[in-house]
């Protein structure tokens, strides 16, 4: 067994709109350990974005509880979460979640200055970060100048460049065509080999799957299979 970093135990989520209640996920088990890459699979509606919010700490579980690191997430004040996502979390979303008039640099800096990292460490880690994924040439253009396999590129420079322990990626290849996708793919698994940057993936893409070491399947809020390559 690995140092396990994050774990759902009987994680379960129940949505409410007047008298209508949907349960998203329900009692969930879970743990992701150092150095996995992995996804969280299943059709729409089973629950897998749900599952990476809980335990990215974006979003509580209605019951059970939610591990990072080993501390119990599901009673810590939102500031304690926010913190704890700041230094351990890395985020990757299907929608980029780029500030539009920040230049690439200035995107990935930007998780770095909310650590307090002084200016020189923050534009030299950043540069790097940025190089490491190609976009060196990009650094001063904003993501309306960008494409959209460049935007996704910035994105998981900027996840990875704050050194955190996992990253969590909902959808990181839905919006890309195929190439842009497989060059993704071979960007984070080169980061997962050389850096030991953990990945945990929430897709339906079939090329995730084929290139995750273990896939863990939901159907109807539970998990439905959990099989390791």
């Amino acid at each position: 067994m690995g140092e396990t970093l994050l774990e759902a135990r009987q994680a379960t989520k129940i949505y409410r709109a007047g008298e209508i209640e949907t349960v998203a996920l329900s009692k969930v088990d879970l743990t992701v350990e150092r150095g996995e890459f992995s996804a969280l699979s299943g059709p729409s509606g089973s629950g897998k974005t749900t599952l990476l919010n809980l335990l990215g700490t974006l979003d509580r579980p209605t019951a059970g509880r939610i591990f990072v690191g080993g501390q119990d997430t599901t009673e810590m004040r939102e500031a304690a979460r926010a913190s704890l996502r700041l230094r351990k979390l890395g985020f990757v979303f299907q929608a980029y979640n780029l500030v539009p008039v920040l230049s690439a640099l200035e995107n990935v800096e930007f998780v770095l200055l909310l650590q307090h990292a002084a200016p020189a460490e923050r534009e030299s880690r950043a540069r790097k970060v940025l190089e490491e994924v190609g976009l060196a040439a990009l650094c001063d253009k904003r993501p309306n100048e960008m494409s959209g396999g460049q935007q996704q590129r910035v994105a998981v420079a900027r996840a990875i460049a704050s050194e955190p322990e996992i990253v969590l990626a909902d959808e990181p290849t839905a919006n890309l065509d195929s190439k842009t996708a497989e060059d993704l793919l071979d960007l984070m698994e080169r980061m997962n080999r050389e850096r030991g940057v953990t990945f945990l993936f929430s897709t339906h893409d079939p090329r995730v799957m084929a290139r995750a070491r273990r896939t863990i399947r939901l159907e109807d809020g539970r998990i439905a299979s959990d099989e390791r390559k």
